[in-house]
């Protein structure tokens, strides 16, 4: 088949490219260059170079006297520099400073970089084209704990290492992920795919069970993955940093008269809210089969029949009953994930990242910033109602960092302003601590420290395939050990019912893609 011409010209484009790399600094790079090639050429390799993660900046340093100069490479100039020179142009009581960045030896001749700016109590940005000095002004710090904050630490800086190029095609391709339709789902897949290594293998129809509720016991628990819509993209984020095969969860209970109830910490009320709900089965199991669009694959674990023996009913329902219409654990929802100081991050993730999307989120949005970090933060310092800029300057004047803050374990008895508070994995294995399936130990577990991978993980299921219940994988080839009861793909879960519980489990615990290796008893 003969090429078109279109592809001639890319052909044509790629070689000169390549000469010039053997021959003199290029007068521009291939990335530059990609927009202007036809569609069908450039979007491959574009989508290869970038990716959803690119939207998130690499930290590169902080910049405080010019006695103490920050050297690093960037993604355009591969020569910089940066110091803060502080002055009181502004007559102000505790003046302001001018950043200088100076910046060198450009890839190419249209190359930028482009930068993100951060103290405790500002952000800004910029981008540089020229190879020169550039100066970014500070007219007056927001008082003397901003002021002794830059002069002791310096303003942070963030490289965004995919370019102005990469970062829109990063922002291309985090949007779909939270779009309720076939590009979004896809989206999703491709996503936990690349940075995951999970894989999506179709399963034979049909994709519901034909389930028998005398089959399901107190206890048992569900695990949820969604792939699109507005939880579809939020839980693909959740599984990456986590490393956790699914996004959601609910936990079964029978009452005396043997009706399936669902306990649920994440249901959305009438009002809009997430809170903790206990729902009839069949009201639970219709909403999931018809009316929740982000396509939830939905697997049954059942307990191992030792440890359903275990299991307190009446000590589970009046936890359960207890914690009814308390809102959804939102406090300590990213907790449970960062437990190290670095090795929870993925790249480029890290714990300056983390501090500077809370402090715009701060400026953004200050009371959902209140209710998502700033109240467990106050907890690990032992503090009330600071906010998140007296948050990281009081760390720094005890000698700590922000990074070994965000790694202080939840504590489950911490009560916030609106109660308790429980993320939907939290919710039921509290349950599983107050129906005594952690006795001896429980005094020593903050189940708030366990993911959802943390607690499929648990040898407390079912690892007799001949006594799962008939339906279960009706019709599948491949026997799983659990049971799925809906979805498309067959859902994994690596490590399934390998660890038997031990004190202070998951405190310390590693998690990094794509192995999310863990060291013993962490």
């Amino acid at each position: 088949m003969a090429s078109s011409p279109s592809l001639l010209f890319a052909a044509a484009v790629i070689t000169l490219t390549l000469l010039f790399a053997y021959s003199a600094k290029l007068p521009f790079h291939p990335r530059d260059v990609l927009p202007l090639l036809p569609r069908q050429v450039s979007w491959p390799i574009l989508n290869s170079l970038h990716g959803a993660v690119d939207l998130l900046p690499t930290f590169v340093g902080s910049a405080s006297s010019p006695n103490d100069s920050l050297e690093w490479k960037g993604a355009c100039f591969y020569q910089n520099t940066a110091w803060m020179e502080f002055h009181n142009k502004s007559g102000s009581e505790f003046g302001g400073g001018t950043l200088h960045i100076k910046v060198d030896k450009a890839h190419s001749w249209t190359c930028m970089d482009i930068y993100v700016f951060a103290t405790p109590y500002t952000v800004t940005w910029d981008y540089y084209f020229l190879s020169r000095e550039h100066t970014l002004e500070f007219k007056e710090w927001q008082g003397k704990a901003e002021f002794e904050y830059v002069k002791n630490r310096g303003v942070s800086i963030f490289l965004m290492q995919a370019g102005m190029l990469g970062t829109l095609q990063a922002l291309w391709d985090v949007f779909p992920l939270f779009t309720n339709t076939g590009w979004g789902e896809n989206s999703n897949i491709g996503f936990l795919e690349k940075h995951m290594g999970a894989s999506f293998h179709q399963r034979p129809q049909p994709w519901v069970t034909n389930i028998s509720v005398d089959d399901i016991h107190s206890g048992d628990f569900l695990a949820l993955s969604k792939i699109r819509g507005r939880w579809g993209g939020f839980e693909t984020l959740e599984k990456w940093v986590s490393g956790a095969y699914a996004g959601h969860s609910a936990v079964c209970l029978k009452d005396s008269e043997g009706n399936l109830w669902v306990g649920e910490s994440g249901h959305e009320n009438e009002k809009g809210e997430d809170v903790i709900a206990v729902l009839p089965w069949d009201e639970w199991w219709e909403f999931e089969l018809n009316k929740d669009d982000s396509n939830p694959h939905i697997a049954l674990l059942p307990l191992h029949p030792d440890i359903r023996a275990k299991f307190n009913e009446t000590a589970a329902w009046e936890y359960a009953r207890s914690m009814e219409g308390q809102p959804y654990g939102y406090h300590n929802l990213i907790f449970s994930w960062i437990d190290t100081i670095q090795d929870n991050y993925p790249p480029p993730l890290d714990a300056h990242v983390v501090a500077s999307v809370m402090t715009v989120w701060n400026h953004i949005q200050p009371t959902y910033a209140a209710n998502m970090w700033n109240e467990a933060l106050n907890k690990r310092l032992g503090t009330q109602n600071l906010s998140f800029p007296d948050i990281l300057v009081e760390v720094e004047k005890r000698g700590s960092s922000f990074d070994e803050l965000l790694t202080v374990p939840e504590q489950d008895d911490w009560l916030y302003s609106d109660g308790k508070s429980t993320s939907c994995v939290a919710f039921i294995l509290e349950m599983y601590k107050e129906a005594g399936l952690f006795d001896p130990i429980a005094s020593s577990i903050q189940v708030t420290e366990f993911t959802i991978k943390d607690a499929y993980m648990l040898k407390f299921f079912e690892n007799n395939s001949s006594r799962l219940p008939k339906w279960c994988n009706d019709g599948d080839s491949v026997k799983l050990p659990f049971c799925q009861i809906k979805g498309k793909y067959r859902m994994e879960l690596p490590e399934y019912n390998s660890m038997e519980p031990y004190s202070h489990m998951n405190e310390r615990c590693e998690s990094l893609p794509p192995k999310y290796s863990r060291s013993r008893n962490c």
